[in-house]
């Protein structure tokens, strides 16, 4: 274990601003919705005031202020923050973030998780939290060479948590979260207690093999059932173009989001903007600097390509139904990219301990709603607590 700081080179930064500066627009989009992307003065904007006003020395202090380490494991350093709760008895608890996201979007979880009794619950809910980047994201390092998928991740994931000295643990994870999550329960790791995801998986094969053939949903569906159809079918058939590309093509989507700051915020953006509980307007549930913070850490990593490329490691339907046996836990948001219906969820968990359905949030969940999502981790693992 290492210590590990941040300290970006001011010449990075001057770098970054230069490049904003020297950003060749595009023509304006011809609707006058988000159709077809992001639109040309939101971007325009966003952009500016990165450029003039956005101040990265404010997250980097944020981050040096918790404590942060570097380990080796299977050849690669992971980077990640440790903070362990003044309370005795606390459960150490892994969360993975996803894509867009980062260590950046669980920031705001870190005090209501590991100090709960200053948030509304008591000394029975902390938890130990360890948020690891994942391989290739962020501070993490980047693979020189394939098998860095959610599969490995999670092994080293196990390994990191038996060195940090736990013998029991639960997993949390949203988008490559909860995929991480889901692989870990099914590799049978004798500390792993349980799990919850916010992304979970439940798409039964008749559903998905209609969805991928392009027939008619599958008879006999009830009415969340066929809700739940109608909105992954609609991703694909409108949204989903960027995961096509980067399971694909990761290195060449990478060269432009490599190279253009305005590039890489508005490939980032759009997802924002879609996957908020927002109506398409991602400022209305994140601020500026909190997009910016992450749109400039996938920057200055210069991490476009390497965390694209765990996208063509899967390349497979995150949403479709898994076979999960140990307990686990569902939060459904509403802003999520598919509301999975309970029914589905016990097909695919078969020990569901806990399953809610919310009333705000998306898919960046603890970004968005930070003390809601607390709340529900709290509830979420309350029963495995008398395992430890």
């Amino acid at each position: 274990m290492r210590p590990f700081t941040v300290n970006v080179p001011e010449a990075a930064l001057d770098d970054l601003r230069n490049r904003i500066k020297a950003t060749r627009w595009p023509a304006k989009e011809t609707v006058a919705d988000q159709s077809q992307g992001v639109q040309l003065a939101k971007l325009q904007e966003l952009v500016r005031y990165w450029g003039t006003e956005y101040d990265w020395r404010k997250v980097e202090a944020r981050l040096n202020a918790l404590p942060m380490f570097v380990t080796e494991i299977d050849g690669l350093d992971i980077q990640f923050i440790h903070v362990r709760s003044k309370y005795p008895n606390a459960l150490p608890l892994i969360i993975t973030h996803g894509w867009p996201g980062s260590i950046l979007e669980l920031l705001k979880v870190i005090e209501p998780l590991t100090d709960p009794t200053a948030h509304g619950g008591t000394a029975e809910d902390a938890f130990d939290l360890v948020i690891p980047s994942m391989p290739g994201y962020g501070f993490s390092q980047q693979p020189t060479e394939t098998g860095w998928n959610a599969d490995r991740i999670g092994l080293a994931w196990d390994i990191l948590m038996g060195r940090l000295g736990y013998k029991h643990y639960v997993a949390q994870g949203g988008d490559w979260g909860s995929v991480v999550c889901d692989k870990m329960a099914r590799q049978g790791h004798a500390g792993l207690l349980g799990i919850h995801v916010n992304m979970p998986a439940t798409v039964p094969a008749d559903a998905a093999r209609a969805m991928s053939s392009g027939d008619p949903a599958p008879a006999g569906l009830s009415a969340e059932e066929k809700a739940a159809y109608d909105q992954l079918n609609a991703f694909f058939a409108k949204n989903g173009a960027y995961g096509a590309m980067m399971s694909t093509r990761p290195q060449t989507v990478g060269y432009g989001l490599s190279d253009s700051p305005a590039g890489l915020a508005a490939w980032m953006f759009d997802k924002f903007n879609q996957w908020t509980y927002s109506g398409g307007d991602a400022e209305r549930s994140l601020t500026k600097d909190e997009m910016l913070d992450d749109i400039t850490l996938y920057w200055l990593t210069n991490s476009a390509i390497s965390s694209a490329q765990l996208y063509w490691e899967n390349n497979a339907n995150n949403f479709n139904a898994v076979d999960i046996s140990i307990p686990a836990a569902v939060t459904i948001f509403p802003g999520e990219i598919y509301r999975a219906p309970r029914s589905w969820t016990e097909q695919s968990y078969h020990n569901l301990i806990y399953f809610n359905v919310v009333d705000k949030g998306g898919h960046f969940a603890s970004w968005e709603e930070p003390q809601l999502f607390s709340v529900e981790i709290r509830k979420a693992f309350k029963s495995l607590r008398k395992l430890t």
